[in-house]
């Protein structure tokens, strides 16, 4: 899926909004990543795009940047 998406959408909620609009949001991502929220809560990343679970900040990446950690990016609470 070279789509070019991980080189122009820097801002979590253009990648949500991306992936949502290509009803990929269930995808899970090319590599489980370890995601540390600013809240303190350490959690497996398990679709590309996730909340949180303690305070719902939602985390973003697309499908086919999913392999690298620093494509993910904070869209918000309960962005998505």
């Amino acid at each position: 899926m070279s789509c070019g998406c991980t080189t122009t959408l820097f801002d979590g909620k253009a990648i949500v909004d991306h992936v949502k609009s290509k009803g990929k949001e269930d995808f899970a991502p090319l590599v489980p990543h370890e995601i540390h929220c600013e809240c303190g809560e350490t959690f497996t990343l398990e679709t590309v795009i996730m909340n949180c679970p303690k305070c719902e900040m939602t985390f973003a990446v697309t499908p086919c940047g999913s392999d690298d950690i620093n494509n993910i990016k904070p869209a918000g609470i309960k962005y998505a």
